[in-house]
């Protein structure tokens, strides 16, 4: 069992990143191998529309020819069991990085012959979304549609998701050292400290769940 996270974040050791290590330590608490994948690491592009992975041709390609740094992730994510995609969510969307990944991914598997039955092999999915914005919120900025979105893309392909969402996160150690006088930092702080361990927590029962039996 191979589980490998994708963490679109360019924040190392902030929230996205740790929830994403929390999961991949449930998935080797259940005894998968398991990888971390820093997109904002890589030198790498979304998808051009070559339509290189829709040639006409034997054994069909569905996969992704640009050559990049994201090229042997590609590879692997392809080969493993579960794959966990997190991301903060800047602007009402996940990362320009994370956005250009999924692009990559899952364009290779769209079958433009039947919409229906994408080219994807079977994974678990997992998602694991942060955002600064409480959950209070969602339906006046339209959060619930975007995340159900990406959920049911997921499931299309893949036939499994998961979705872990972290609302209402702490964005900075010390607010009083920066222009974020609309936030309360004290009670940004308290929630970090009392309901950010509980999303910890989830992560890393979702990582034992991806890690799980494939069959069940």
């Amino acid at each position: 069992m191979k589980v490998i996270a994708i963490n679109g974040s360019p924040r190392k050791g902030w929230n996205t990143d740790t929830l994403l290590k929390k999961a991949l330590e449930g998935a080797a608490s259940a005894g998968a191998e398991t990888e971390m994948v820093y997109l904002y690491d890589l030198k790498f592009r979304g998808c051009v529309s070559c339509l290189a992975c829709k040639l006409q041709k034997e054994p069909r390609p569905n996969r992704c020819v640009l050559r990049d740094d994201l090229t042997a992730v590609l590879d692997r994510v392809h080969e493993a069991d579960a794959v966990i995609l997190g991301s903060p969510i800047y602007f009402s969307e996940i990362t320009g990085e994370a956005r250009s990944f999924l692009e990559r991914f899952l364009f290779q598997y769209l079958n433009y012959d039947d919409y229906t039955k994408p080219l994807s092999p079977r994974k678990r999915i997992g998602l694991v979304f942060t955002m600064n914005c409480p959950e209070s919120m969602f339906d006046s900025v339209g959060y619930r549609e975007i995340f159900q979105r990406y959920e049911e893309w997921m499931k299309h392909y893949f036939g499994h998701c998961e979705m872990l969402l972290s609302t209402d996160t702490m964005q900075v150690k010390d607010y009083s050292r920066y222009h974020l006088a609309g936030w309360d930092g004290d009670a940004k702080r308290l929630r970090h400290e009392t309901v950010f361990p509980q999303d910890c927590r989830k992560a890393y029962e979702l990582g034992v769940r991806l890690a799980g039996d494939m069959d069940r």
